[in-house]
């Protein structure tokens, strides 16, 4: 998951640093990439929604190099959750709104799509402390330590 937001972090990166110095993209897909970023729909309320996904990815990889507790778990599959649901979106309005894909956009949205997918099994196959107490897996004890 580390490796993944970092990618996810150096793609948002660069499609902000691409913003601020108001270069074209490089794109693969003609003109697509600098459609999607100039269109209205590359900001929110003035912010360019690619400050906002690497502000995104910072959050991620903060709480993925936090101790790994309940909490820090939920809190990546909270972020990760709130950034698929923001990619679906921005990804509907390429589609159907500006009808062009931005290469880096979209895989800034499978990153994300797979990273929820990892947080959502990471929360879900990591025991919480207190079920693991009460399945006699828990090795804190002083019991367990003898």
């Amino acid at each position: 998951m580390l490796a993944l937001a970092v990618l996810g972090l150096g793609v948002a990166t660069y499609l902000t640093y691409v913003h601020y110095a108001g270069i074209k993209p490089a794109c693969t897909a003609g003109q697509s990439c600098v459609k999607v970023q100039t269109s209205q729909w590359s900001k929110l309320d003035g912010v360019p929604v690619a400050l906002i996904g690497l502000i995104g990815y910072v959050v991620i990889l903060a709480t993925l190099l936090a101790r790994d507790r309940e909490e820090t778990r939920l809190a990546t599959l909270g972020v990760t959750l709130i950034g698929f649901g923001f990619s679906a979106y921005l990804t509907y309005r390429e589609l159907f709104s500006i009808h062009a894909v931005c290469e880096w956009c979209a895989s800034s949205a499978v990153i994300m799509t797979v990273l929820l997918c990892c947080a959502i099994a990471r929360y879900v196959r990591t025991p919480s402390a207190a079920a693991a107490t009460v399945h006699g897996v828990a090795t804190s004890s002083p019991r367990a330590a003898r």
